[in-house]
């Protein structure tokens, strides 16, 4: 591939993270963070949470109410993780705010990100869902709120009910099919190729703003690094000479997508 040097790597190891109290500060953490928020149940609109997430799309007020009773919502800053391997937990966390990267890492410090969870969607250890996060970390990109719910009531309200059951499934092929494909662009992708691609990606998941022109996606480089397997200093040339052929817009923290049929074009698809 001609970057397997340059791939993003941890600067700590595992037993540093597990030290941390659930909470991984990479390089491009921003600062010190606080505590986090403690388990709140949802007040006023008690289906706030379940509101927009897929697979409850034709329940019932009633019966999302009775879900939100059993899934209560937490709120994680930018940089915390949701789990990791030497701390688990046997949860489904179902993704209302924000964007959570799955990874995992190597023994010499590599790290792999295996998937990009958006909002409206579900992740977490569940073996009744034939998943296992024991091996992974879950990372908020940005703040991120979730809805927890523990085993039995996976079972009790999701997996008994056809509906929901057969879009989990749905989710879970999905999840496969991208681990795939992230495995593939490691191998056979070089660095720009790769960066395009993860900016295809999440293109496609965000609207385009009202006021001015093309896509913004709320990434650092570092974050952009860390997504395509690379290091900072890479991802800030190839995301410079992107910018210097017009292709993007950098700012602080974003990058605005200015001609995202080109970038498609260099993602190599």
């Amino acid at each position: 591939m001609g970057d397997a040097e340059a791939r993003y790597c941890l600067v700590e190891g595992l037993d540093a993270l597990d030290q941390r109290s659930g909470s991984l500060l990479p390089a491009w953490a921003p600062g010190q963070r606080e505590e986090l928020a403690e388990v709140e149940r949802a007040t006023g609109d008690e289906i706030w949470c379940m509101a927009e997430v897929d697979i409850f799309a034709d329940l019932s007020a009633s019966e999302m109410e009775a879900i939100a009773a059993a899934a209560p919502m937490k709120t994680y800053s930018a940089g915390d993780l949701l789990y990791s391997p030497h701390q688990p937990v046997e949860t489904l966390f179902i993704l209302k705010k924000g964007r959570v990267r799955i990874f995992r890492v190597s023994p010499d410090g590599r790290a792999l990100t295996t998937a990009l969870v958006t909002p409206g969607t579900i992740f977490g250890d569940m073996l009744l869902l034939g998943q296992q996060m024991h091996d992974n970390f879950a990372e908020a990109l940005d703040e991120v709120v979730v809805c927890l719910m523990a085993r039995a009531d996976v079972h009790r309200f999701l997996l008994s009910d056809p509906r929901i059951a057969s879009r989990i499934s749905e989710i879970l092929g999905r999840r496969v099919a991208e681990l795939e494909r992230r495995l593939s662009d490691t191998v056979f992708k070089n660095v720009p190729q790769r960066i395009a691609a993860t900016l295809c990606l999440l293109a496609g998941e965000q609207q385009k703003r009202s006021l001015g022109r093309g896509v913004q996606l709320a990434l650092t480089h570092e974050q952009i690094a860390a997504l395509t397997g690379t290091s900072r200093e890479t991802a800030t040339k190839v995301l410079g000479e992107y910018a210097d052929r017009g292709l993007l817009r950098l700012g602080r923290g974003k990058v605005t997508i200015l001609d995202p049929d080109t970038i498609t074009a260099e993602a190599g698809d």
